[in-house]
């Protein structure tokens, strides 16, 4: 166990998960140990790093270990290439993992103990971790663990020029989620697909505004995450970056759900055309791990003008051909219908059931309808709305 006069130069020693010294909580340890007593009151560089670890909860032990498995180092890198790690590199973790291992068994008395301050000072709690065993399985099943950014997040979008984290995605479940039981299915036996490494196809999700689509996506991304799962939201006009999107994706050993919502082009859009080579499967654009799950509220999914009917038959057929071929390249497509009555009214009693709504059943249905009016549709969406006023105290006359 490193004493706290040897975990500076312990620390300054890390080479494979060098990174980690630019963390907050870290580099502010870092600072306390640098200090020795002299220049800057020494308690106020202690009460800064503890500071900052508060600001991410108040164990030490659970944020290294956090710390560590969420390190973008390259031995993760390289394992997830499916390449060789040298011996050498390998034997410097080894000693890193017992650096960090003893930093995370840092106690506020011992790190505190040459301090001469007369009020109590700051501490922390230490709990149980396995630093070494953790990454030891982390590098074993990387391709459902991840690393860096990937082993934290699940969801992520494109900004800047670079993938970044959505911190609070939709938290929706395929529970939340009444009826289309056949079109869930479907989504979901083509994404354990993916992750079994096996063929698997783009999917386009279409049909009416509120039926679903999109929080089917996400949920089966909330249920398989676990499985090395992960997606990626583009908007239509980032289409063109996906050959370099996919080039960078291709090098990680997770697999990757690329979604875009309510996808819809004019003709002569450039976007059109880098999807279409994607969904081909062109070899600079060619990535084994993805998938693109899309989402429309028409099944061509380029809007059709009346001049694109307009002119001799050859030019007549080459404009409709190419406005369907788009939507031809998904490998399937499914349809989210609007509900019928009966349909509509189940999704509301099971919904109120799953949450634990008492209701008259004639009272809950008249009240669903009016709903429904007033929305000038019935959709699982307008559904779920409802549910929701009904939680929120509305309509409590049929409760």
């Amino acid at each position: 166990m490193l004493r706290p006069d040897q975990m500076l130069p312990a620390l300054r020693s890390l080479c494979v998960f060098r990174e980690l010294l630019t963390d907050p909580v870290i580099s502010a340890l870092l600072e306390f140990l640098e200090s020795d007593g002299e220049g800057a009151d020494p308690v106020d560089k202690y009460c800064k790093f503890v500071s900052e670890l508060y600001r991410n909860g108040a164990d030490l032990s659970k944020y290294v270990a956090e710390q560590v498995r969420c390190c973008d180092n390259p031995i993760v890198r390289l394992i997830g290439e499916g390449k060789h790690v040298p011996a050498a590199m390998q034997k410097s973790a080894k000693r890193e993992i017992e650096i960090l291992s003893a930093l995370a068994s840092l106690s506020p008395e011992a790190l505190s103990e040459d301090i001469d301050y007369e009020l109590p000072l700051p501490e922390w709690e230490l709990s149980k971790t396995d630093i070494a065993g953790d990454f030891s399985a982390q590098c074993k099943n990387i391709s459902k663990h991840g690393y860096g950014v990937y082993a934290k997040y699940r969801a992520f979008c494109f900004e800047e020029n670079r993938i970044v984290p959505v911190r609070s995605p939709d938290p929706i479940a395929l529970g939340d989620l009444i009826g289309y039981e056949r079109e869930k299915k479907l989504i979901i036996d083509n994404t354990k697909a993916l992750l079994s490494g096996l063929p698997a196809a783009n999917i386009l999700l279409t049909g009416d505004a509120g039926t679903g689509k999109s929080s089917t996506v996400k949920a089966v991304v909330n249920a398989l995450w676990g499985e090395g799962l992960r997606i990626l939201e583009l908007k239509k006009e980032q289409l063109a970056l996906l050959p370099s999107i996919l080039s960078e994706l291709n090098r990680n050993p997770l697999r990757f759900i690329i979604f875009i919502d309510d996808l819809s082009f004019a003709r002569n859009d450039d976007n059109f055309s880098a999807l279409k080579a994607v969904l081909e499967g062109s070899v600079s654009a060619k990535a084994d791990n993805v998938v693109i799950y899309a989402t429309g509220n028409r099944r061509h999914l380029v809007r059709e003008l009346h001049s694109d009917r307009e002119g001799d038959e050859i030019h007549r057929n080459d404009a409709m051909q190419e406005i369907a071929s788009l939507s031809e390249r998904f490998g399937l497509h499914i349809t989210f219908s609007r509900p019928d009555k009966a349909t509509y009214l189940e999704i509301v009693r099971r919904l109120c059931d799953v949450r634990g709504i008492g209701y008259d059943p004639e009272k809950l249905g008249a009240a669903a309808e009016r709903f429904a009016l007033s929305k000038s549709c019935r959709s699982a969406r307008a559904a779920r709305q409802f549910v929701d006023r009904l939680s929120s105290g509305a309509e409590e006359d049929i409760i």
